[in-house]
């Protein structure tokens, strides 16, 4: 798979509590000249950055973010207010506590809600991998699924674990035709970057394969330097 395939397929991503804007306006500027998905970025610059690319770029944001128990009203409101600050994609997270309690009618009411409140842009909805048995990944499908939503995600990358093949060949196994998969946390290399993507994954969340471009096209740089 070509380097520009992938990432194709990156929300190149910046979430740490201390973003700045020169900082997001540079993985905006990456993700214009490398044609990523989108940048995913804290919503608080969520209008910033979409005055900033225009129609250059997607902007994603996150919502509920990193620990999902915030309440339903909560949530749909952040979700409203980042569209209407421009955004083009919300990742949501649900209630870790429901999914335990295995309440699962109100899970899939809540992200129905959320999905309501984003106006037709895309929801990807975030259910944290790393925290639940198999059984409850394969219920969340379900949920998922069944919700309106428009992709499922492993992870935060803010917990104990981020994406693995497993979870996404889990998903694959579980969700509805309709439901696209994320992977997302600790994606460090091109080969497990393409391997998600063989296994089912249309997104991968991370900032490292950009990285991994930029790195890439230095080197090419310093090679042609040194020959003449």
């Amino acid at each position: 798979m070509e380097l520009k395939e992938i990432l194709a397929k990156c929300d190149h991503t910046l979430l740490a509590q201390t973003a700045t804007w020169e900082q997001i306006r540079e993985i905006c500027e990456d993700g214009m000249k490398y044609q990523t998905a989108s940048v995913c970025i804290p919503a608080s610059y969520v209008k910033q950055a979409k005055a900033y690319v225009g129609e250059k770029l997607p902007i994603c944001t996150v919502i509920g973010f990193p620990n999902g128990y915030a309440t339903t009203a909560a949530k749909c409101f952040m979700a409203s207010d980042a569209v209407d600050n421009g955004a083009d994609e919300v990742d949501m997270f649900i209630n870790i506590g429901w999914a335990k309690d295995g309440k699962w009618d109100d899970i899939t009411a809540e992200i129905a809600a959320i999905k309501a409140a984003c106006k037709g842009k895309l929801l990807k909805v975030i259910i944290e991998t790393c925290l639940l048995t198999d059984q409850e990944k394969i219920a969340l499908c379900k949920c998922v699924s069944d919700s309106g939503a428009d992709y499922i995600k492993t992870s935060t990358g803010f917990s104990k674990a981020g994406a693995t093949f497993h979870d996404v060949e889990l998903f694959a196994a579980h969700v509805a035709p309709h439901v696209k998969i994320k992977a997302a946390g600790g994606i460090s290399s091109l080969e497990d970057a393409e391997k998600f993507i063989e296994l089912g994954a249309s997104r991968l969340g991370t900032s490292r394969i950009v990285k991994l471009a930029k790195a890439m096209e230095a080197g090419k740089q310093a090679q042609n330097d040194g020959s003449y």
